[in-house]
């Protein structure tokens, strides 16, 4: 008897983490929900502005690189189309209502001012790719970074950062800075956390205990690099109309990201 009920613990436990797992991928996990999302009618309107996700290759230590699949696709693309939705509703952005993927593989990157990443402590960028994306910040294009948490992934995000601007510190968004009041005030600002904390009782990961809003900036002042780190504005966007997802969570992430699209296109 305490044979079968250790056993039977054991796979409770292993199918939790496998539906943990696989959300954290972008597979099946929370709630059993479906992840197809069919394209929407409008999908190939001509717009002013579009989400954009970053694709990268993916760190995995002394294993190599995943190269292009893994991180990157982490809550796409239903973050993304719950997130546009909401530009929609709340600004007068004309948004497109589906997201466009690049990678800095190639110059497509020129045509769109606004990039989203996600999961930036697992990236592992070339030089080449390094560089390119430092032309492109240079130039006037905007980076948000989200969903990653604690000194591992902060270091992981470091390597590739650290190569794009050596020269650009990173520094904490004081509450005065334009882009926490170009719309929404941001000043009553807290942790943003991912759905893991269904499973863990707790609103941070590792050992990001605390939510930091940095950033780094251009030699005239202005932000290129949104960072939020130690939080998971994606989850925000794509359980938003879940009811067992807070409110005060998804509100701040929309008013979090809405501000900083409207910051990139108006500095």
């Amino acid at each position: 008897m305490r044979f079968r009920a250790w056993t039977a613990g054991a796979v409770l436990l292993v199918i939790a983490l496998s539906a943990l797992y696989g959300q954290r991928r972008g597979g099946r996990g929370f709630f059993d929900e479906d992840e197809y999302v069919p394209d929407p009618a409008d999908k190939d309107e001509k717009t002013e502005y579009v989400f954009t996700r970053l694709r990268y290759p993916s760190y995995r230590g002394g294993s190599g690189s995943w190269g292009y699949r893994g991180s990157w696709t982490t809550d796409y693309p239903k973050a993304d189309r719950h997130f546009v939705q909401g530009v929609r509703r709340l600004t007068r952005i004309h948004v497109r209502s589906v997201e466009h993927v690049l990678d800095l593989d190639t110059d497509d990157i020129y045509n769109y001012p606004w990039i989203y990443a996600v999961e930036v402590g697992h990236w592992d960028l070339s030089d080449k790719q390094a560089a390119k994306l430092r032309d492109y910040l240079l130039r006037g294009g905007f980076l948000l970074v989200d969903d990653f948490h604690g000194s591992i992934e902060w270091e992981i995000f470091m390597s590739s950062m650290a190569r794009v601007f050596p020269e650009h510190p990173v520094e904490d968004i004081d509450n005065k800075d334009h882009i926490l009041n170009v719309l929404y005030d941001l000043k009553d600002r807290f942790q943003v956390p991912g759905i893991v904390m269904f499973y863990t009782g707790r609103t941070y990961e590792q050992d990001g205990v605390e939510p930091r809003w940095r950033a780094i900036r251009d030699d005239k002042g202005r932000i290129v690099v949104a960072i939020c780190h130690n939080m998971d504005l994606g989850d925000a966007w794509e359980h938003a109309d879940h009811p067992r997802y807070p409110e005060k969570y998804s509100g701040l992430a929309y008013r979090t990201a809405i501000n900083y699209i409207i910051y990139s296109m108006t500095h």
